[in-house]
């Protein structure tokens, strides 16, 4: 049964598509092409002429967009377009319009047109242009999904991110405050004396970080370039140089796995500034996330997920050993030797490292991810990290075994990272080394130790705040938005075998 209804779908769609390009050669025979259109005069999108009637009342406008609706009445009907802004309705009728409304009762669901007529309300109130003339500016070959009630379908919303516009205005919302929080996010960071700038997407080498990068190859130059997983290094380089406080709004490529919170390209904004350190990184995002929060949503008090979430009211902020006592009910300091921290993770069912490679530190982290980061639905800063993840960060002067690193959460997820930047060369190479060691015996055979960076380290780097997050999170969190690729125009997918 199941299979007949496929079939019959499908024959269905196939005497739509027929019909339509039917159409399309009897306007191009007819020297009536409507892909010829270079332009059409549109003066007033929707809402203009809805939230301003009194000013737009039988005045003649020329609006435009997408067809989605039509009701034929014989000799007059009601249509309403799609434009960039909403929608509107118009009036047609063949006393106005002559041989134009023919032309007209053959257009399809999809079509883009333009009306030119004058401002007026319906009997019901509605606000509506009495057409004058009509134009068909581009034939649509394919239906829109369901008539229009709407593409519900998230594989393909996500494939076919332009029709999941038509169908959904939500979407377009969503992507119009994603445009607005980059906008506040630019304008705050202007606005305390940074400065934009851009660096290089493709980079010579694979860098000791943890992720993965894409590799691919520079034909000119013969040589083996990989897409940057941060923007980090070259930005320092710029503290290096004299620029106080930079920061860039970066696009990055990870090569690694996909859930609702990861997506192998996204967006990022890295910071830093001369002169400061962690601290004064974290007063900064809390205002800033705040400020945000109320210039895109009205309000600092915003609701993810039906969680109330509260962005202004001052966030916690613990040592990831506080946290750790308080959540796990385990105290780092009360271990005295590595063999101390292994046996309270395997008393406690914690997973680590087999043999001696699990130091304190390592079992601290372990004890965090178990226990601690799902707890963090309000905004919470963690700070204090091991040495032993936190290659970039200074170690803290009173306790070398930490770093001055914060991570800051909320509706336990990780929202962003920052460090009292390490800017002593000689430890920063070791740590490198380390680094690149570790992930060689992983299979990361490329990965090397980026020697222009600690070159530039040893020119001397000022006392250095650094702090980087992720867009796209930020985004699903001011649009209630449940995966990330509900915040990304065309998140990567799988391709359809054809």
């Amino acid at each position: 049964m199941e299979e007949n209804i496929l079939s019959r779908e499908t024959e269905d769609l196939n005497e739509i598509l027929r019909v339509r390009r039917e159409k399309l050669d009897a306007l191009k025979a007819a020297g009536k092409n409507p892909y010829e259109k270079v332009k059409y005069a549109r003066t007033a999108f929707s809402t203009d002429v809805k939230d301003a009637f009194e000013e737009y009342e039988n005045k003649v406008v020329g609006v435009a967009g997408r067809l989605i609706s039509k009701r034929v009445m014989g000799k007059a009907s009601f249509a309403v377009i799609l434009d960039g802004k909403g929608t509107i309705q118009s009036y047609l009728s063949i006393n106005d319009l002559g041989d134009a409304y023919a032309e007209f009762k053959d257009y399809d669901i999809g079509d883009v047109i333009g009306i030119t007529g004058f401002v007026f309300k319906t009997r019901t109130g509605e606000v509506s242009v009495h057409a004058q003339s009509v134009e068909l500016l581009s034939k649509s070959l394919l239906p829109l999904p369901e008539k229009y009630h709407g593409l519900k379908d998230e594989d393909m919303r996500y494939r076919n991110r332009e029709v999941d516009l038509i169908a959904n205005p939500e979407v377009k919302k969503t992507f119009i405050m994603r445009s607005q929080i980059l906008k506040e996010i630019r304008a705050y960071l202007d606005g305390i004396g940074y400065l934009e700038v851009d660096t290089p997407v493709l980079q010579p080498l694979e860098i000791g970080a943890a992720a993965r990068p894409f590799k691919t190859h520079h034909n000119a130059l013969d040589i083996d370039m990989y897409l940057r997983i941060e923007t980090e290094l070259y930005l320092k380089r710029l503290i290096v140089g004299g620029f106080d406080r930079v920061y860039e709004v970066g696009r990055i490529f990870r090569n690694e796995g996909m859930d609702r919170s990861h997506n192998p390209e996204f967006t990022t904004v890295e910071m830093y500034q001369a002169y400061s350190d962690y601290k004064e990184m974290m007063d900064e995002i809390e205002d800033m996330y705040r400020t945000i929060a109320e210039k895109v949503c009205g309000t600092a008090k915003i609701t993810y997920q039906g969680t109330e979430i509260d962005l202004g009211a001052k966030w916690e902020r613990l040592t990831m050993v506080e946290a750790v006592k308080k959540y796990a009910g385990v105290d780092y300091d009360e271990w005295k030797t590595d063999e101390d921290a292994r046996k309270a993770a395997l008393d406690k069912g914690v997973a680590v490292e087999e043999g001696d490679a699990a130091t304190k530190g390592h079992v601290l982290i372990a004890f965090f991810d178990a226990f601690v980061e799902e707890k963090l639905i309000q905004p919470t800063f963690i700070y204090d990290y091991p040495v032993e993840n936190s290659p970039l960060a200074k170690r803290k002067p009173s306790n070398p075994a930490f770093t001055e690193r914060f991570e800051y959460f909320i509706y336990a997820r990780e929202m962003g990272n920052a460090f009292s930047e390490l800017n002593d060369p000689i430890d920063q190479r070791e740590r490198f080394e380390k680094q690149v060691k570790e992930k060689r015996a992983k299979g990361g055979n490329d990965a090397k130790v980026d020697e222009d960076f600690l070159t530039a380290l040893e020119y001397g780097m000022p006392p250095t705040g650094g702090l980087g997050f992720g867009v796209d999170r930020l985004v699903m969190l001011l649009t209630d938005s449940a995966s990330i690729r509900d915040v990304i125009l065309f998140p990567t997918m799988k391709p359809i075998k054809k």
